[in-house]
């Protein structure tokens, strides 16, 4: 593996050749060049029409490797964050290198295995079935079961750490020279970039993902997930069962098999919409080389480097913008949509609000099932993006797996809508995160984080004083001072218990319902509104105490 320096020189070539040289100043990063790199930086962001700077940029990501090559394709998925012609262009990124030697796999498994390498190296393919910039795949026998035996490319984890580490020093460095990009937020984008890398790395948390997969469909007879062969598994060789069928977009070999090509696309996104509404664990990668159908129509999954999850607190801002659309209401949709994001700063809620009033108004008095998504989403995605704000990966994973199976469908049937597909399922999810349990389950959360909150008052209070008697601090009060200061602290005091008094309460109710859903499924009327009313006298109490003698 080259130097750090001869790395550099390399990137700085590089990005120079393709007219690309530019950005490195403009980051304000000319001057943390050694000097000899500087002469080699190109100044001119257009470099001619042709090809385009998008084009350009994908060009030199191919070039300058994996890390890179990784790094155009998230940000394909962000057009949160990217003009749509970036984003165009850096999907058709391909993740594809050389193949590896035989000679170095037969080596690397014999390295890796010890003696649990014999029956697979006695039984593997020389020819690759598919190589990428990680890793290499080959066919093999294990126990009599058709296995794909994938191993990590030698030399692969140094690389990716050095880029990682070059890619992570530009991106501090930048943003400290650029408010531009610190705004764009661009070490923390590297950070989760990198995180989200090296765990490709790690066949052993691929097999876990397959592994939870199948936990997940357990029991589903229209999927099938391959077993995962642990005692042939390590962190640099997976060793995995033989996935057969039909390519999930090869119409005509679908109709031949005499599988209904509009059939599979509505079972494929419900499979996919179940893995993100139901599952919160979902398949990050869905492009048609993943996907097969088998004889009987079971829809066979491979390749479980990349995936996505989603939290219990994420499905509630989902349902929430779901039912904004659906109500026509503005004002929720900006808000789950400014909770679900990332800001630098403090968002501007009536020009989201605006924006997305201005796109639920073209589809007014519309069901969602008739709603067409990606448009949808494009457009909320561009109004993010001239707002800074910045979806969290998983939630734009989420977006772009919509995206892919929309695709999708419309490729096997071009009537298909994927609102169609999903309102059944945003239904669930709104009844879910809606219902007496969940609510319960809130305030069950809010009602633990007050009751810590008044019983770290006390403690509180005591360094106060420790503070005030080590002399750390004078404070003097005039004596006409002292009642009304005596008075207002006797008013705060009841507010803390009041307060106090309220989160037990709505503990209280939160550990009933959530605890034994099924013996208070009959009294939510009249439990909630006993709790309701117990809050709200207590809320009552403390908004008068407030306001009174203010």
């Amino acid at each position: 593996m080259s130097s750090r320096k001869d790395r550099l020189l390399q990137i700085v070539e590089i990005l120079g050749r393709h007219g690309l040289g530019f950005a490195i100043t403009q980051a304000g990063l000319g001057h943390w060049l050694p000097q000899e790199l500087h002469r080699r930086i190109g100044h001119d962001p257009d470099a001619g029409t042709d090809p385009s700077l998008p084009e350009r940029v994908r060009l030199a990501a191919e070039e300058l490797g994996v890390v890179y090559v990784k790094l155009g394709q998230i940000l394909s998925t962000r057009a949160d964050l990217l003009p749509p012609e970036f984003v165009t262009e850096l999907a058709k990124l391909q993740d594809a290198s050389p193949p590896v030697p035989t000679t170095e796999i037969r080596t690397a498994i014999a390295d890796e295995l010890g003696p649990a390498a014999a029956t697979l190296l006695a039984t593997l393919h020389d020819q690759p079935l598919a190589t990428g910039s990680i890793g290499q795949a080959h066919l093999a026998v294990l126990d009599g079961v058709s296995v794909v035996v994938k191993i990590r490319r030698p030399g692969i984890v140094e690389q990716v750490n050095q880029d990682l580490d070059i890619l992570t020093e530009f991106a501090k460095r930048a943003e400290q020279a650029s408010r531009a990009v610190a705004g764009f937020q661009a070490s923390g984008m590297v950070e989760e970039f990198a995180q989200s890398l090296r765990a490709e790395l790690d066949y052993v948390g691929e097999g876990r993902n397959a592994e939870r997969f199948a936990q997940n469909f357990a029991g589903n007879a229209d999927v099938r997930i391959p077993r995962i062969f642990w005692e042939q598994t390590t962190s640099r060789v997976l060793c995995i069962e033989l996935m057969g069928g039909i390519k999930v977009n090869n119409i005509d070999a679908l109709r031949e098999a005499g599988l209904e090509p509009g059939a599979v696309a509505r079972r494929a996104c419900n499979v996919l919409l179940k893995m993100v509404l139901e599952d919160g664990f979902f398949h990050a990668d869905p492009h048609p080389g993943n996907f097969f159908v088998e004889p009987d129509g079971r829809l066979a999954i491979i390749d479980f480097g990349m995936v996505g999850k989603i939290s219990a607190d994420q499905k509630t801002l989902l349902a929430q913008a779901l039912m904004g659309i659906v109500n026509q209401n503005a004002r929720m949709l900006a808000k789950a949509l400014i909770k679900l994001c990332e800001s630098p700063g403090t968002p501007n809620v009536r020009e989201v609000e605006l924006a997305v009033g201005r796109l639920l108004g073209r589809y007014t008095d519309r069901p969602l099932a008739e709603i067409p998504l990606v448009p949808v989403v494009l457009e909320v995605l561009s109004v993010l993006r001239r707002q800074n704000l910045r979806l969290p990966r998983e939630t734009a994973l989420m977006l772009k797996m919509f995206i892919m199976a929309d695709g999708l469908g419309k490729q096997l049937d071009p009537g298909f809508e994927l609102t169609t597909e999903l309102a059944p399922f945003a239904r669930r999810l709104v009844k879910q995160s809606f219902s007496p349990e969940a609510v319960a389950a809130r305030l069950k959360k809010a009602g633990a984080e007050a009751l810590l909150l008044g019983s770290e008052a006390p403690d509180m209070l005591r360094r106060v004083m420790e503070v005030i008697d080590s002399g750390g601090f004078d404070i003097r009060l005039r004596a006409e001072e002292l009642d009304a200061l005596l008075e207002k602290a006797d008013r705060t005091g009841n507010r803390i218990v009041a307060g106090i008094v309220s989160a037990a309460l709505i503990t209280a109710i939160g550990e009933l319902v959530a605890g034994q859903p099924g013996r208070w499924q009959n009294w939510p009327k009249a439990l909630f509104s006993a709790g309701i009313g117990g809050v709200g006298a207590l809320g009552g109490y403390l908004l008068w105490t407030t306001l009174r003698k203010r």
